[in-house]
């Protein structure tokens, strides 16, 4: 159906076939009736507008007498749809500019919500009760025995779980209810059935946030502030804006999976030392001559993976900022990448949705840990104050301690839980970042796009090789665990 346009309390158009449908709009169920054929001459529309009021009479007539589609159930069977949902939380969260640990937030509620109310529909997918941390039961369809849509009430917990989460939620809002005017077209849906689905739908959302609630997220948003100190290779914050260090806390927040922020704890960074041939100087001059050296092709693996939520550019007295999407987000783009390509059905996207946000979550804890405990200098603060004030990174630098590599982590994370879900090889052309102006590339695999999303980090000049070398260990640590320990099927 295409091309609405508003006729005093109705609306009409015209489909692919030439039939005039109208509709009143705000009824209780939505009824389409093919009343006219137009055969396609739309001229005739304008010498029916002084008609209206007779024909919606022959509307009427018709509305009650349509039988509901039968074909509802494998009509609503679509991903796309998760998909475009799982974006559009993207695109608030690039709006609200979230951080990326909260990100990974935001992310994986919504996605365990969508997953639970599948698993209730279908006995063969496990409900993740019990298996994450402090998650009890949802609950159970209030009438079983009565029909109510999986998909649609999935897509209700996650956009209502998500809407919660962000500051924007009008503009869930807004996409919720043109996605779910769609579905009304798309599957000719009974009304009773659809109103179950979607008070189901809020039901498990309710259950979800509950749960959410006491993750500690709270108590971190009034945690001190992370204390700067002199101690040499500590570190301090960065131009251009000098930003002071980003959750300190996040070591707070309850994981999913993994036992405790500490499970995974890497291999320290080098003692700091600027002595000429110290490890911690070859480490520095590394950085500072990859950036000096950098080839084109280094340059647009470290701005395809940048994924820095703000950065900003500082032109004399004036500055503006340019919003991106998170790495976190930038897997999940993956993840509906894959998805597609596997031809998933909706309950296995959203397997798959909940299995890579549990990953990053809990990825994102155990990297956040080892940066605030280890608390290592950046390479920018480094070089500019012992090698060469003019120096500097190809990437802004992010506003937190460098070891281990965020995106190291949490790359090495997602691809592991992609990895076990559809092997390997398995080719792909990444098209994620194209929305933000930069070209797509192409992956044999998700273990080689978490490679190059790990080393872009020495390319952008805010990393030392072993931040991201240790940081793909641990990572890839994080990613088995969750693998191995939680299970979606009963035959897995």
């Amino acid at each position: 159906m295409q091309n609405f346009k508003k006729l005093s309390t109705f609306t009409k158009g015209i489909n692919s076939t030439g039939f005039l449908y109208f509709r009143l709009k705000d009824t209780v169920s939505l009824q389409i009736v093919s009343c006219v054929i137009l055969q396609g001459h739309r001229q005739k529309w304008k010498g029916m507008k002084k008609n209206v009021s007779a024909m919606v009479l022959a509307v009427l007539v018709f509305v009650g007498c349509q039988p509901a589609n039968t074909d509802w159930k494998s009509r609503a069977d679509q991903p796309e749809w998760l998909h475009r949902s799982v974006q559009q939380l993207t695109e608030v969260i690039v709006h609200d500019i979230f951080s990326p640990p909260v990100a990974s937030r935001i992310y994986a509620y919504p996605s365990i919500a969508a997953y639970e109310v599948m698993a209730q529909d279908d006995t063969s997918w496990l409900s993740l009760a019990g298996q994450l941390r402090e998650l009890t039961p949802v609950p159970a369809p209030t009438d079983p025995d009565k029909p109510w849509c999986a998909q649609l009430a999935a897509l209700e917990a996650f956009l209502q779980t998500g809407k919660k989460l962000v500051f924007s939620e009008y503009s869930v809002e807004t996409f919720r209810d043109s996605l779910f005017e769609e579905i009304k077209l798309e599957t000719g849906m009974p009304q009773a059935v659809y109103d179950r689905s979607l008070a189901y739908g809020q039901q498990v959302a309710a259950h979800i946030l509950n749960w959410a609630g006491n993750d500690n997220y709270k108590q971190t948003r009034t945690s001190p502030k992370f204390s700067i100190t002199s101690e040499p290779g500590r570190w301090k914050p960065t131009p251009p804006d000098y930003m002071e260090g980003i959750e300190p806390s996040w070591r707070m927040i309850r994981p999913f999976a993994i036992d405790s922020a500490q499970q995974f704890k890497p291999l320290p960074p080098p003692e700091f030392s600027m002595k000429p041939g110290s490890p911690f100087y070859a480490m520095t001059m590394e950085v500072y001559d990859s950036v000096r050296q950098l080839a084109e092709e280094g340059r647009e693996i470290a701005s395809f993976w940048d994924c820095n939520p703000y950065v900003s550019t500082h032109k004399g007295h004036f500055m503006f900022a340019t919003k991106k999407i998170t790495p976190g987000g930038h897997w999940m783009g993956i993840t509906g990448i894959a998805s597609g390509i596997n031809g998933d059905s909706f309950a296995e996207a959203a397997r798959t949705g909940a299995m890579v946000s549990i990953s990053l979550f809990d990825a994102f804890i155990s990297c956040w840990d080892e940066k605030y405990r280890s608390n290592l200098i950046r390479p920018e603060t480094v070089i500019n104050e012992f090698i060469d004030p003019e120096w500097k990174p190809v990437l802004q630098t992010p506003p937190f301690p460098e070891h281990t590599s965020g995106h190291s982590v949490i790359s090495a994370s997602a691809a592991t839980a992609l990895t076990s879900i559809y092997g390997e090889p398995f080719a792909f052309t990444d098209t994620v970042e194209v929305a933000y102006g930069l070209p797509a590339r192409q992956f044999n695999s998700f273990r080689d796009a978490a490679d190059e999303a790990a080393i872009s980090r020495l390319y952008g000049g805010i990393h030392y090789r072993p931040a991201i070398e240790y940081g793909v260990d641990q990572g890839k640590q994080v990613g088995q665990l969750i693998v191995e320990r939680i299970q979606f099927r009963k035959d897995d």
